[in-house]
């Protein structure tokens, strides 16, 4: 016959409490979690928002730098051009020279012209100007005798209110060296330098066209420097003026299609306060921005505090009050499952706990009344014999209460027995995480172990297992899992007649491993297929001797077999017509190793 599925118990047992406490939050994962993702979010602002101020400060810093020297070489070309055009009037072809032709001949043509020109652009652009000779010597100085970046180191006081001073003088105590400044050479201070002094200038000479560079000062103020090339203008006339000897003139006249030559370069130095300043104003705003995130920071964090301490706090008490309760229960956790994170899982993990120990609660007080009642027959009866045997003066009827006293003697230490065993089975089963167990060897040595008693009993017992291919693995303890299959045919072999068959079937169907135990008995009264498995329930057949079952076998059963996730139920076997064959005990447990799923 093929071995059907158990139906499902009503009760469920502990287990099923179990999977539906947990359910809910197993398949959780880190980044998916609400508490995760709010936690990380609230943490990212500030940094957030800090780096994007720094990326914004660099790129504003090196677009300052850029725009400043974009400028700085317009202005220099321009100084350049005119100065060109003093000492080199269009149309001349020559440089003009001093009248006194006497006088030793200048390295620069008309030094006077230029200086007065370029003071006048130099003071009209507001920065300093130098004229550098071809030969490198200092042709003139809108700013002679003044270190360079004094003439408006203060100008960027002018229309700033005190607080802002103020904070710029903290700003510059604290950063003593700008961070703009670290690394740069320092810019000379010399009497009467030369252009080999400035590399830029060198650079505008050697004809690699316009130059800058960025320096500090003694007093840690920057100076962005431009050197600009001064060409010779180059203008062929119709009639080109001759010598006294007849010569063409000295003057720099270019080769069309060659670079025209060079008469000096317009060295231009312009203080960086300004940019410092610009700097400052922009460091400020990205520290306003970083102390308005700051603020949201903390009041998103306190929100946070709110949203999980707060919570956290209340089941904490709600566990306290369950804890020193001496009222029952009249504490309840509190329900946070509609939340749908952490929390929620939390306060259903607790509430389902504190339900667990109050059944568990119940159990032992069901335990004990239970435990209580059944040692309370054997002592009453025991009671009564010994009281009766010290008035009776017949020795037959002296052995006889004698016999009766021993019975229940031996009923007692059986039941204490029994009674011990399923107090030490919840410790026991919680302890041990079972193992890979294989049923083909444990059913066939139970089998041959019964099957004296069995001939004793006038009764065989047949084993159909599945056939080789079929694993029939599960997941138990050994010894526990035996005692199972142990109590289910002591159980068919009390009610089978003599003659009769306890028939032993064991298949794997898909991801389930079925066990069931036939017998030909009675079967089992009807309304009895859950009662039985009720702890010290006994319905033993009229011919045994009363006693000599605890009731507490088919109990321990089912919790056995609930402990690693299986079924056990009861129920009798029918003819067509209707007939009680016998009963049937079905064991349904998960298969260690199911079938791959198809495709």
């Amino acid at each position: 016959m093929e071995p059907v599925r158990p139906e499902p118990s009503s009760g469920g047992g502990p287990n099923a409490a179990k999977k539906a406490t947990w359910s809910r939050g197993r398949g959780r994962g880190l980044f998916r979690s609400s508490l995760t993702r709010r936690i990380l979010l609230i943490n990212l602002i500030a940094p957030l928002f800090l780096a994007a101020g720094l990326l914004y400060l660099n790129l504003y810093k090196r677009t300052l730098y850029e725009t400043a020297f974009s400028t700085l070489e317009t202005e220099a070309s321009l100084i350049a051009a005119a100065i060109s055009r003093t000492v080199c009037p269009p149309g001349t072809g020559t440089a003009a020279h001093a009248p006194d032709d006497t006088a030793a001949p200048h390295p620069f043509p008309n030094p006077a012209e230029a200086r007065a020109t370029l003071l006048s652009m130099a003071e009209l652009a507001r920065i300093r100007a130098r004229i550098f000779a071809a030969d490198g010597t200092l042709v003139a100085d809108s700013h002679p005798g003044v270190s360079v970046g004094a003439e408006d180191a203060d100008q960027g006081s002018e229309g700033e209110s005190l607080g802002l001073i103020m904070a710029k003088r903290l700003y510059q105590s604290m950063i003593p060296l700008k961070p703009d400044a670290r690394g740069l050479p320092l810019e000379p201070d010399i009497p009467h330098p030369s252009a080999a002094d400035y590399p830029e200038a060198v650079k505008a000479l050697s004809g690699a066209g316009p130059a800058n560079a960025l320096r500090i000062t003694a007093e840690q103020a920057l100076i962005l420097s431009v050197a600009v090339p001064i060409p010779a203008l180059s203008v062929l006339p119709d009639a080109p003026p001759r010598s006294a000897a007849g010569s063409p003139p000295a003057s720099p006249v270019a080769a069309p299609g060659a670079q025209p030559p060079l008469l000096g370069t317009v060295l231009i130095s312009s203080n960086g306060e300004d940019i410092v300043r610009n700097l400052f104003e922009m460091r400020v705003m990205v520290l306003e921005i970083f102390t308005v995130t700051l603020m949201i920071t903390i009041a998103l964090s306190l929100y946070l505090a709110g949203t999980i301490a707060r919570p956290l706090v209340r089941l904490a008490w709600a566990a306290d009050r369950v804890r020193n309760s001496r009222s029952g229960r009249s504490h309840e956790i509190p329900d946070y499952s509609s939340q749908n994170n952490e929390l929620g899982d939390l306060s259903g993990a607790l509430r389902g706990m504190t339900e667990a120990l109050w059944a568990r609660m119940d159990a032992i007080e069901g335990f004990a009344a239970d435990v209580s009642h059944e040692l309370k027959n054997p002592l009453t009866s025991l009671k009564s014999a010994v009281e009766t045997a010290a008035r009776m003066k017949d020795p037959e009827k002296q052995k006889r209460l004698m016999d009766v006293v021993l019975h229940d003697v031996q009923r007692l230490d059986r039941l204490i027995t029994d009674i011990s065993d399923a107090s030490r089975l919840d410790a026991e089963l919680s302890r041990g995480g079972g193992e890979t167990l294989a049923l083909r060897p444990l059913l066939k040595a139970l089998v041959q172990l019964y099957e004296s008693e069995a001939e004793r009993h006038g009764v065989k017992l047949r084993l159909e297992l599945a056939e080789p291919d079929n694993i029939l693995e599960v997941h138990a303890t050994e010894g526990r899992l035996a005692q199972v299959f142990r109590n289910l045919i002591a159980n068919a072999l009390s009610f089978s007649p003599r003659g009769s068959t306890i028939r032993i079937e064991a298949a794997q169907i898909v991801d389930r491993v079925i066990v069931t135990v036939d017998d030909q008995g009675p079967g089992i009264p009807p309304g009895a297929f859950e009662r039985i498995f009720t702890r010290f329930y006994s319905e033993r057949p009229a011919a045994e001797a009363f006693g000599n079952h605890s009731g507490l076998g088919l109990a321990i059963s089912r919790q056995i077999v609930e402990t690693y996730d299986g079924r056990i139920c009861a129920a009798n076997r029918k003819d067509p017509a209707g007939e009680t064959l016998g009963a049937r005990f079905t064991v349904d447990l998960p298969a260690a190793n199911p079938p791959e799923p198809e495709g």
